[in-house]
């Protein structure tokens, strides 16, 4: 999946410090992010080395994030893509299929981080304006001494299971159009087991029992923490369809599951893991 990065190090603890040549430096702006694509090569981060002859005072007040593997990575602001040689600004979805593994893991990381400065420059209790902390990874009003933190919202991907059956869905009104499972966020004062429960419901009118959990994932392009479960269909089959959610709900046997291109993400790691039948019910 996106975070497994093999044996790379990542360390988010705050540790900030001022940046090296050869740390990477990540900019972003309107949903891309800066890629350096030198000739012959594949896309990659551009290093702070490669940026210093277009913009020299480029590593002066770049905001520390993360290291992997020792390597920092900080937030860039005010460059002009424009007048860096061999690079472009590229959508942020390109760092789901990304090499190296790492690499791309940290693109993506960096983003949620970017929107999470980008839209907490202000205080939402007094309007004031809001300064890094010092100590830890937040927003602070000197103002009024609010305190925000960078937003992680829990969302459930499910596997509705029948036998050798899965439910498998089609998003409505979105450009991913692969098969997919019922997901959605948790609302306040729901525990992610009801989530599970409302979800399905909600989405395709069924009803669920043996809830197990699988696996978690971050997904930092939703600013998501992804927690897969399966669940076994309780009672009837008949799916009767949330169309403003969804375009396509139906029942597939393991045998006519198509193979999954990529397990980055959490929902094509449950259905190929069910695909395979690694998974099994437990009743």
């Amino acid at each position: 999946m996106l975070q497994d990065i093999g044996e790379h190090f990542f360390l988010n603890a705050f540790q900030p410090r001022p940046p090296e040549p050869a740390d990477i430096a990540l900019h972003y702006r309107d949903g891309e992010a800066l890629i350096f694509e030198l000739p012959g090569g594949e896309p990659q981060l551009p290093r702070f080395e490669l940026l210093l002859t277009s913009h020299p005072g480029i590593m002066e007040g770049a905001r520390y994030l993360f290291s992997i593997d020792g390597q920092g990575f900080f937030l860039a602001d005010g460059l002009d893509p424009e007048r860096v040689d061999g690079a472009s600004m590229r959508p942020t979805e390109v760092f789901r299929a990304f090499a190296p593994d790492h690499m791309g893991f940290a693109g993506a990381v960096g983003c949620q981080l970017f929107r999470f400065y980008r839209d907490n420059r202000y205080c939402g209790r007094c309007a004031s304006p809001m300064e890094p902390s010092a100590v830890e990874r937040a927003q602070v009003c000197a103002a009024c001494g609010g305190i925000v933190y960078p937003k992680i919202s829990p969302a459930v991907i499910v596997g509705v299971t029948d036998g050798d059956r899965l439910l498998m869905t089609r998003y409505a009104g979105r450009p991913y159009n692969r098969y997919a499972l019922v997901a959605g966020f948790t609302e306040f004062g729901e525990a992610v087991e009801r989530t599970v429960e409302r979800e399905v419901m909600e989405e395709v009118g069924l009803r669920v029992r043996n809830i197990r959990y699988f696996a978690s994932q971050p997904w930092p392009f939703s600013d998501s923490l992804l927690l897969g479960f399966f669940c076994d269909l309780d009672g009837d089959d008949r799916i009767r369809l949330d169309e403003h959610e969804l375009a396509e709900a139906n029942w597939f046997r393991r045998a006519d599951i198509p193979p999954s291109e990529s397990t980055m993400s959490l929902t094509s790691t449950m259905m190929e893991t069910f695909r395979r039948g690694e998974f099994k019910n437990n009743d």
